[in-house]
């Protein structure tokens, strides 16, 4: 496999291309008791991602668009692929930036297409289509209440799990990492650790579910396993986060909100252990 960089490749003649990063700079106004402060202030960047994808025989075409913090673009792309079950065995040819000369230079680096090395091992076209979705869901664009329910599944999870003491600890080690929560307050994270509380990869982005995929995605194109003891979210266990895990092959799912009856329901079915209301002092297990 062929991964482009992802990085800033440099200014093109004649061609202003602009990378966008995950902070952007703002002009605020602080208001407090009787006082106004004028400042620059950094808040979150939200850009669209566009994801078309590509095999043998068949010419890139466009399968899901998101809102995103840029970054990890390339991970996001197939860390999305993996836990929607595109993926052939034969693995992926490339993952790039879309280059195509009618693309406009905001769109330069907001395409990515990825380049399988078979056919894909679902059906693209019937469970996507060209759908849009927001930085808040992962179902969105689905054809029915049968295709959301039908969730990939990984081999099952056999290593050992995290204690309850670990997954007490889990949230906090997440927190110390989020630097871009940290400037802007408004992004979520996901990490992959071991039964031990050890780190493996840490993301953020404004979308649950995409820090999720870019995690899973870090691991997958550093030609790791993307499964892992446990999976650390920063907010509520939603079934779109309940379906990567198991779709990825995770052992446990950790978050340090609130789980809802679906997720539960499919975590119980498919043997993901499930943790909730996760902090310092307590958790609760639903499976």
């Amino acid at each position: 496999m062929t991964v482009e960089p992802d990085v800033d490749p440099g200014p093109d003649p004649g061609v202003k291309a602009r990378r966008p990063g995950p902070t952007t700079r703002t002009r605020v106004t602080e208001l407090s008791a009787g006082a106004e402060m004028p400042r620059e202030d950094r808040i979150a960047t939200e850009e669209p991602l566009e994801l078309r994808l590509a095999w043998p025989g068949v010419a890139a075409r466009r399968i899901w668009v998101t809102m995103r913090t840029p970054g990890s673009d390339f991970e996001l792309a197939a860390g999305y692929a993996l836990a929607e079950g595109l993926i052939p065995s034969a693995g992926l040819r490339t993952v790039a930036y879309c280059t195509d000369a009618d693309l406009t230079p905001e769109q330069e680096f907001n395409v990515v297409t990825l380049t399988l090395a078979a056919a894909p091992s679902r059906d693209p076209g019937h469970r996507h289509g060209s759908y849009g979705a927001g930085s808040a869901c992962g179902v969105c664009g689905k054809d029915s209440i049968a295709e959301v329910l039908d969730v990939p599944h990984a081999a099952p999870w056999t290593g050992a799990l995290p204690t309850p003491d670990v997954v007490r600890r889990l949230p906090g080690l997440l927190r110390e990492q989020q630097t871009t929560f940290t400037r802007t307050g408004g992004v979520h994270a996901a990490g992959l650790f071991t039964e031990d509380g050890d780190c493996l990869a840490i993301r953020e982005d404004v979308g649950r579910h995409n820090a999720v995929d870019k995690v899973v995605g870090s691991r997958f194109l550093a030609s790791a396993s993307p499964a892992s003891a446990c999976l650390v979210i920063s907010g509520r266990a939603g079934f779109e986060l309940v379906q990567k895990a198991v779709a990825t092959g995770m052992g446990s799912l950790v978050a340090v909100g609130a789980p809802t009856s679906l997720s539960v329901q499919l975590a119980r079915e498919s043997g993901l252990a499930l943790f909730g209301f996760v902090s310092a002092d307590r958790c609760v297990r639903y499976t």
